[in-house]
């Protein structure tokens, strides 16, 4: 049986089945592994996580007093989290097709990635970096984000592992704009953040590859060399012509409202409104994305795993605007309907986060493929049943989105 407990509860002879937190808080590759090690013991107990998930079929139990949360228990809360977000007013622009915009993202994203691996190894060189030069590539992904900002955050979720420092730096930066206009922040500030979320990763640079790219279990000292890339970023700023907001989010996208974050543990309203914003989206796309020692997660597997991690890990507000900015059900996800068919996300409506538009493509009763057709859902009787897994199905999501 599954059981979501505390750190703290921890014990030898326990089967870790996963860790509640993102890849970036602690320094173990893989997500389940049977606890045998006292200093892997500690190393849990210290690095900043504050629940795991244990499989009791695999390994001892908690005793009877130890406070857990089930499975089914943690899965009514993300829905009831999620729900919650809804239920606010959602700001959707006007927008032209995901089809069209797709075609200009991808030019984009190649233009991005060019312009900021320029950037980063100025910064790897130790010289000063051109962050006023990099003013019109934030302005051209603001225009794409306005256009349609499923169709750029969709490419910019592809990525391989050779490309991933460079292109996470390009999403974030589209993932901030986006999150800023549904805060409904000024124009100066929502370009401001973009700025931030392009260089947010730039200490980075100062890491060694054997290090940031090493697939497995990283040591304590290697675990500190990687939690000192903000203060890294934010040295490498300070040189440069960077405007308060990126300095300030560099250095504490890694924090976290309870305080338990890194580099200076600060908490609460410490932490700038862009602070709070840079922690939201590092983590989504950190976590949506492919890396040498990790398969990303889908969309919306992610955003579930971020509500249950919210308490202490976001701000809520912050949190609740980034749900409806990317969606219950984001672009990409794979659903089952109530009619029985499967359908992949296609882009949000205006009218609910829970009435996508999607294309069908699969029928579950007749377990075969039927003629892909495009639904709003919004405009239908039927909704979404439940989100699927695509492995289960053997399906390729890249291939059926086409992004």
């Amino acid at each position: 049986m599954l059981k979501k407990i505390n750190v703290r509860d921890l014990r030898i002879g326990m089967f870790v089945q996963e860790l509640c937190g993102s890849w970036m808080d602690h320094p173990f590759w893989k997500k389940s592994f049977e606890l045998a090690d006292p200093n892997d013991l500690h190393t849990l107990q210290t690095c900043g996580l504050q629940e795991v998930w244990i499989d009791t079929t695999l390994g001892l139990d908690v005793s009877a007093d130890v406070e857990v949360t089930t499975a089914e228990e943690e899965r009514k809360k993300v829905e009831a989290e999620l729900t919650k977000a809804a239920q606010s007013e959602i700001k959707i622009e006007a927008r032209v097709s995901m089809q069209e915009e797709v075609v200009r993202a991808r030019k984009l994203q190649e233009k991005s990635k060019a312009a900021v691996t320029s950037m980063f190894h100025e910064a790897r060189m130790g010289n000063a970096i051109d962050v006023s030069g990099a003013e019109p590539l934030v302005d051209e992904i603001n225009q794409s984000v306005s256009r349609n900002p499923e169709a750029f955050l969709n490419i910019s979720r592809l990525k391989n592992k050779d490309d991933y420092t460079y292109l996470h730096s390009v999403a974030v930066c589209a993932l901030m704009i986006a999150l800023g206009k549904q805060l409904g922040l000024s124009a100066t500030d929502i370009k401001d953040a973009g700025m931030a979320g392009l260089l947010h990763d730039v200490g980075k640079m100062m890491i060694p590859d054997d290090v940031l790219n090493k697939p497995g279990k990283l040591t304590d000292a290697e675990f500190e060399i990687i939690k000192n890339h903000p203060r890294k970023g934010w040295e490498v700023l300070n040189i440069s012509d960077a405007n308060p907001v990126a300095l300030d989010v560099v250095l504490h996208h890694h924090e976290r409202v309870d305080g338990t974050g890194y580099p200076e543990k600060i908490s609460g309203e410490a932490l700038s409104l862009f602070a709070r914003m840079g922690a939201v989206c590092d983590v989504y796309d950190a976590l949506t994305s492919n890396r040498c020692y990790k398969a990303g997660w889908e969309p919306a597997e992610a955003l579930r795993k971020m509500a249950e991690w919210k308490n202490g890990h976001f701000d809520e507000r912050i949190f609740h605007a980034f749900v409806k900015t990317i969606g219950i059900y984001p672009s990409g996800t794979l659903v089952r309907l109530k009619s029985g068919r499967l359908a992949i996300v296609i882009e949000q409506t205006e009218k609910s986060l829970l009435t996508p538009i999607v294309k069908v493509f699969f029928s579950t009763k007749s377990n075969e493929p039927i003629m892909p057709e495009m639904l709003n859902l919004a405009k239908l009787t039927d909704a979404i049943a439940n989100v699927e897994q695509a492995e289960k199905w053997g399906f390729d999501l890249k291939q059926l989105t086409g992004f």
